[in-house]
């Protein structure tokens, strides 16, 4: 019976991007780099801001059809080849080294030594390195060699392999490969098969030719093919918004003169030049910026590290700042308007209220505005292995092509500030600063230090917390209000205090119709939102896991939480900016040692509520 695979043109950047490996009904794939995309039918997608700062000529969608179909090679759509390569039958437990050759259109492998032509699985283990390099794991090599190190058996019949299971035993303990040539009889068993073992690195990834691979000495390390480190994606997303004028409130005075300098353009070029330093000291004399200001515009404006910055042996990705110009976008007097992009400003729908907890509501919080159409576009630059700060691999590993793979997608959203004086009193609160200290001291630990630096800006202000915080405090209450699920809903912090930014974004954005339902902006119109604020903001002052989460010093990955865990405060991954890290809900609703920006709302709620019954 012929059987139909299928991945839809949105999932080609993520979670399907190249390099990645994924399962589909029983059968296990990687996608292959953009140099073996078919030309034929490639879709352009414009993105002009997003093009200019990852210094590319600009961006396609993979070929769309109607059913992708893995085993043909001329076939439309994005390529992906079988991996891994080594299949075994769950009947007889021969294992077969699957080649192109092998394949037949419209069917699974099959076992060429069953009678009943069982289906083949794929292999449960792989191996990785940190140059980015992916191949199958030499099973010859594993079954002829030893735990303790000593030499291995000889055998010249390199493909009678068995992938046996035993019921004396558990775990990967009963797992063994074992050879079936005769006069060899070597087996070994998978109790210790993850980490390193002294293997060879093949230098390439699967759908790279053996001439393309390169001598790599990193250590190779075995997991499983579905394993978190197996992949990391290093993507980049816009929105589509037309050009517009900072306004002069919504960037710094001294960050204005820098760009505006005869010599920034010359520095941006040419900053790791020797030239740069020269430039530096002049611009400097002349607007009176200091070190830290000049080094967080050039990471701005290159995406990358300034040249005064220390250099780092990571070759981890770099994401350039796309916020300067959307934030301008959203605080324009007008908001500017496009077929793919249109803002209307509204409020809270609090004015002249005086009771509480409404008037404090309204006192900290700031502009509305509802983007009944948006326009986000994300692309691809490419990926690492092992860790997020490993070498990344780029998109195209041939590396001849200029463009990156991209896809579109629509939606809708609300942007929403804090009250900016409200703000500036809360975060200059000796003990908020004092907590947020010791969550950059975790980051400045973390090996997401750099990954997360490109989200935060070159320092991490208390006002960031709060309002990535308040984002998902926010998307997980729409998601109860509007019907969306949280990952259908995203997040986009604005709060880089060197370009005087202070609000969020909600919005959706997905390949298919969930994401313009319409039912986000309704939420954004006055009164839902404030009672939703509300109800927000009475549900984050108590967790489940309270009191253990509410005092926690340091949870999640590299302690870079606080008061945040999945009962309360994280999300799905693909909804969050900066991996489900630097949260803490104490900032919002206050806690035992810190004041929280909306702790005066919780507690006239309190009452308000206790007021009400006693009336009852």
């Amino acid at each position: 019976m012929s059987r139909t695979l299928r991945v839809r043109q949105s999932q080609t950047v993520v979670p399907f991007g190249v390099g990645a490996v994924f399962d589909i009904q029983g059968e296990s794939f990687v996608a292959t780099g953009i140099g073996d995309w078919p030309t034929r039918g490639r879709q352009p997608i414009e993105s002009a801001r997003l093009a200019d700062r990852l210094g590319v000529s600009g961006f396609y969608a993979a070929p769309a059809t109607a059913n992708d179909r893995f085993d043909v090679a001329e076939a439309p759509g994005a390529p992906y080849i079988r991996f891994p390569s080594w299949l075994f039958c769950g009947a007889c437990r021969r294992m077969k080294r699957w080649r192109i050759a092998d394949e037949k259109h419209g069917q699974a492998p099959r076992c060429p030594s069953c009678s009943l032509a069982r289906t083949l699985a794929p292999m449960r283990f792989v191996q990785i390195c940190q140059a980015g390099h992916l191949s199958d794991v030499d099973w010859w090599f594993w079954a002829h060699s030893r735990r303790d190190g000593g030499e291995r058996r000889q055998c010249g019949e390199r493909e009678k392999l068995k992938f046996l299971v035993s019921e004396r035993a558990s775990g990967l303990e009963a797992l063994s490969i074992a050879c079936t040539a005769k006069s060899c009889g070597a087996v070994r068993d998978l109790l210790d098969v993850l980490g390193t073992h002294g293997l060879r690195c093949s230098g390439r990834n699967p759908w790279q030719r053996a001439s393309e691979a390169v001598q790599c000495s990193k250590p190779v390390q075995i997991v499983q093919r579905t394993a978190g480190n197996l992949y990391y994606p290093v993507v980049h997303s816009a929105l589509d918004i037309p050009e517009t004028d900072v306004p002069a409130h919504t960037g710094d005075a001294v960050a204005d003169q820098v760009r505006e300098h005869h010599l920034w353009v010359s520095l941006c070029r040419d900053a790791e030049s020797p030239r740069a330093v020269l430039f530096r000291q002049m611009i400097q004399e002349d607007t009176g910026a200091d070190d830290a200001l000049l080094d967080a515009l050039l990471v701005e404006e290159t995406g990358g590290a300034g040249p005064t910055a220390p250099a780092t042996a990571s070759a981890g990705p770099a994401r350039p700042d796309m916020s300067r110009e959307e934030w301008a976008a959203f605080m324009a007097p007008v908001p500017p308007a496009t077929r793919d992009f249109a803002l209307r400003e509204t409020t809270l729908g609090l004015a002249g209220e005086t009771a509480e907890p409404w008037s404090g509501l309204a006192s900290r919080f700031g502009r509305v505005v509802l983007a009944d159409r948006l326009r986000e576009v994300r692309a691809l630059s490419g990926f690492t292995r092992v860790s997020p700060d490993a070498t990344v691999v780029p998109a195209d590993t041939s590396r001849r092509l200029r463009w990156l793979p991209a896809v579109e997608v629509f939606g809708e959203g609300i942007f929403l500030t804090l009250d900016h004086g409200a703000l500036k009193g809360w975060e200059d609160h000796p003990d908020v600063r004092k907590r947020v200290k010791g969550m950059r001291a975790d980051l400045d630990r973390s090996f997401q230090k750099d990954r997360l630096e490109s989200v935060t800006g070159p320092e991490l202000a208390p006002r960031f917390v709060l309002l990535h915080t308040l984002a998902h405090l926010l998307i997980r209450q729409l998601s109860f209000e509007s019907g969306y699920t949280t990952a259908s809903l995203r997040e986009r912090i604005y709060a880089r205090p060197e370009q005087n930014q202070y609000g969020i974004l909600v919005y959706t954005a997905a390949g298919d119709a969930e994401g313009t339902l319409g039912g986000l902006v309704r939420q954004g119109e006055p009164p839902r939102l404030a009672e939703t604020l509300l109800r927000m903001t009475e549900a984050a002052a108590w967790c489940s896991a309270d009191p253990l989460c509410a005092e926690h010093t340091g949870q999640g990955f590299g302690n870079l939480n606080r008061a945040a865990c999945h009962a309360c405060a994280l999300l799905p991954e693909t909804s969050c900016e900066a991996g489900n890290s630097l949260l803490d809900r104490a900032l919002v609703v206050g806690g035992e040692h810190v004041p929280g920006y909306l702790e005066s709302i919780v507690t006239a709620a309190r009452a308000a509520a206790a007021g009400a019954l006693e009336q009852t």
